[in-house]
């Protein structure tokens, strides 16, 4: 049984998160509490499994209350931030500290369909419970430099992306490790939400040495510049340009990893480098067997370095894989790739 602790301020949410976390068989609501302060007792009183955290609370926020726990000497409980829609720069702040992964709420202004959110809420639920707690990366970090001889490239490498819970943080390592003068395009597939992928994009680019912009209708991949698929929006290569549809989900997600990199593998062919990150779910074991078979190279994140291995294990799944290295070595191999390719 997965025990979970239930912190917002709106006794809506709760009586909602409640009614369908306890009509699983294997989940159970253990405690409610209305803010930070309240939370922090029942924690200490009931010992969770996974909490739920509201980031708009009276007395004491969510991004309080998740610096507090994060700051106790091993802390392990998985948190999921559930935030309003105008609230992204929030959302990010608490991924960054440490949170598993969030959750949009309905709003006056957005109306959103309570069952498609609380679907959501149960499948990170299990997988924030599932996750890995004990994340170990101990390689030393070391600078990676362009040392691809060739720097005036017409057919430059493009490293296709995908992750989702815990993407954020491992996109942070790994694009802020990247040199300015990096010799390929990357297109990145995150999954979130709609807007909430802007302020990623931001955030990472204010502290990588290449540009990391939101994709948008006719963009081109550029040397040098990485590309982030908009929430709720698939995205497509077609003709070598970027195509923005709301196609059905696949995998209950929209953007999907595996539409983008089926579509650069069929563009780019022999270019691509394909990686897959941490994260819950199926997504990109398709796209990377696409991207396999036209001659792309394909790098996944190890068990050891992800916060959850369902998209890697994906990839394993179709054996479309050349490498499986920590996070850390992600980057150098990237580089490895290109200087023996091209």
């Amino acid at each position: 049984m997965i025990n979970v602790l239930i912190v917002d301020d709106s006794a809506f949410m709760r009586q909602i998160f409640k009614k369908n976390i306890d009509r699983e068989s294997d989940l159970n609501t253990m405690g409610v509490a209305r803010n930070g302060k309240d939370a922090l007792k029942k924690i200490d009183r009931y010992s969770p499994d996974v909490i739920t955290l509201d980031i708009e609370m009276p007395e004491m926020d969510g991004l309080e209350t998740l610096k507090v726990l994060m700051d106790r000497k091993d802390f392990e409980i998985p948190i999921i931030m559930v935030s309003a829609l105008d609230n992204k720069s929030n959302v990010i702040d608490a991924l960054d500290l440490g949170a598993f992964d969030f959750l949009p709420k309905p709003s006056k202004k957005i109306s959103m369909d309570i069952e498609e959110i609380t679907d959501d809420l149960i499948n990170k639920i299990r997988a924030a419970y599932q996750s890995n707690k004990c994340r170990v990366d101990s390689k030393k970090r070391t600078p990676v430099e362009n040392r691809v001889k060739n720097k005036n490239l017409e057919k430059f490498p493009i490293v296709a992306v995908g992750t989702s819970s815990g993407g954020p943080n491992a996109l942070k390592e790994l694009l802020t490790a990247l040199p300015a003068d990096f010799p390929g395009g990357m297109i990145i597939v995150q999954h979130m939400p709609a807007g909430f992928t802007q302020t990623l994009a931001k955030r990472l680019d204010s502290v990588s040495k290449i540009d990391i912009l939101e994709a948008k209708e006719g963009d081109q991949l550029e040397k040098g510049k990485a590309l982030i698929a908009p929430g709720n929006y698939h995205l497509e290569i077609i003709d070598k340009t970027v195509q923005l549809n709301q196609k059905d989900k696949k995998w209950g997600v929209r953007p999907c990893v595996d539409y983008m990199m089926e579509t650069v593998a069929q563009s780019f062919t022999n270019r691509v480098i394909g990686v897959v990150l941490t994260g819950m779910g199926h997504d990109g074991g398709l796209g990377m067997r696409a991207i396999k078979n036209n001659g792309g190279y394909c790098i996944i994140q190890d068990k050891e370095s992800s916060l959850v291995y369902g998209m890697p294990q994906a990839v394993k799944d179709q054996n479309a894989y050349d490498e499986i290295i920590p996070l850390s070595d992600i980057p150098h191999k990237i580089m490895d790739v290109i200087e023996r390719k091209f």
